[in-house]
This record gives structure tokens, C-alpha cells and sequence, in this order.
């Protein structure tokens, strides 16, 4: 027969035990719904707003204010799903469009600014994942003229292949993806999704003990070209 002071041994231990299985199921969920909440949504073509002008669009775009590009992942912690989101609006770049052709185009996005709701996830993407204080930008350049056929009607939404390099930590590779376009009031609107997986580009992969991720995600774009 188990003594007072066993049993209450014994029954500490079990509430440690309990406490921690709590803390181990029900951790991530607050987590996630109370502290970091749900994760920005993909973008998309903004609405048309005001009267949108028809006409021709020959002539060079350039990336204009209210353009946002960042990255999205998926992640597992403690078995709870969670996708992990950071955007920034530093970004240059152009394309030169003559009659209903896309026929150069590059861009620029300042990795270091990027930053999502956890500080803690910023450090680790701008020194192991990134290590943006060596590779501070990533590029896209256009290889292959993209052919629209005709020029849209103002307020008309296209989507077209887009073909070109991308440069992440140093490493260029040549990627394929969807494009939506269309005008707006003051310029064109464009929304993109790259899909990157990590091992192309030499990034490591951001998995530790408690929090798993796959083998990529996805760069994600809305841009707002404006003339010049």
C-alpha cells in the first residue's frame, strides 16, 4: 500500500503530466487564434474604381505606390496547421510593352524589409533562411515576350504565362507562372503567385523540433504600374 506522501507524489506528477498534454494540444491553438489570429489573405486584382481609360498601352510601366510583394508557408506547430505570411512594398522595376506585347520586364524586391507578426520569424528569415546582409534582393527578370493577342478592353481581367528567371540567395533559376492583369483608373494591376520550392534556390529549410514546414511555398505579388 502506497503511503500519504506517495500518493501525493503520484498525483503531482500526474497533474504535471496533464497539465503539460494540455499545454502541448490547446498552446498552439491560442496561439494561433489569440495571439498571431488568421493570416493575411491572398492577394488579388483590386475592384475597378472610377472611370477607366481605353486606349493604347505601348511604352514603359514602372512599379508604382501600393504595390506589396512577400512570401507565404505553410507550417505545422505541434500538429496545429498555421501559414506564415510577410510582405513588404519595397520593390522597383518595369516592362515595356509595345502594341499587346510584354516584351521586357524586370523587378526588384528588398528582402531585408520584409516582415511578417512574429519578430522572432523575421530574425530567422533574414539570417539562416535568406541571410539577406549577403543577399539583400530578389530578382525577376523577363526571358520570353509575353503575347496578349489584343489589347484587353479597359476593366477586362487577363491571364497569361509569364517566363523568366528569378534570383533568390544568389541563385537564378528559370521559373514559369500564371499572371492576372488588367487596367485600372491609374495604370495596370498585376497579381502573381511563384511557387518556390527551397532545395532550387539553396535555401534552407526553416523545419526545427516543434514546427515543420514542407519542402516550399510560394512568392506572392500585386503590383501597381503606373507610365514612365
Amino acid at each position: 500500500m502506497q503511503s500519504p506522501v506517495t500518493r501525493r507524489r503520484a498525483a503531482r506528477v500526474a497533474a504535471f503530466g496533464a497539465g503539460l498534454a494540455f499545454l502541448v494540444v490547446v498552446g498552439p491553438l491560442v496561439f494561433f487564434h489569440l495571439v498571431e489570429g488568421s493570416p493575411p489573405a491572398r492577394f488579388s486584382l483590386p475592384p475597378p474604381s472610377g472611370p477607366l481609360i481605353a486606349g493604347p498601352v505601348s511604352g514603359n510601366w514602372r512599379v508604382g505606390p501600393g504595390s506589396l510583394a512577400g512570401y507565404r508557408v505553410e507550417e505545422i506547430l505541434f500538429g496545429q496547421s498555421h501559414t506564415a505570411v510577410g510582405r513588404t512594398a519595397r520593390i522597383t522595376g518595369e516592362i515595356r510593352v509595345s502594341g499587346s506585347t510584354v516584351t521586357d520586364g524586370w523587378f526588384e524586391v528588398d528582402l531585408s524589409s520584409i516582415s511578417s507578426d512574429q519578430r522572432s520569424r523575421d530574425v530567422q528569415f533574414n539570417g539562416y533562411i535568406m541571410e539577406t546582409y549577403r543577399y539583400r534582393y530578389a530578382t525577376f527578370h523577363l526571358t520570353k515576350p509575353i503575347d496578349l493577342g489584343t489589347v484587353p478592353p479597359a476593366g477586362q481581367t487577363v491571364r497569361v504565362p509569364a517566363t523568366g528567371e528569378l534570383t533568390l540567395r544568389g541563385v537564378t533559376q528559370p521559373v514559369t507562372f500564371p499572371v492576372s492583369a488588367a487596367r485600372s483608373r491609374s495604370g495596370i494591376d498585376v497579381q502573381a503567385e511563384v511557387p518556390v520550392t527551397f532545395s532550387r534556390w539553396r535555401i534552407p529549410n526553416p523545419s526545427f523540433v516543434v514546427a515543420k514546414v514542407g519542402d516550399g511555398g510560394a512568392i506572392e505579388v500585386l503590383l501597381h504600374l503606373i507610365p514612365g
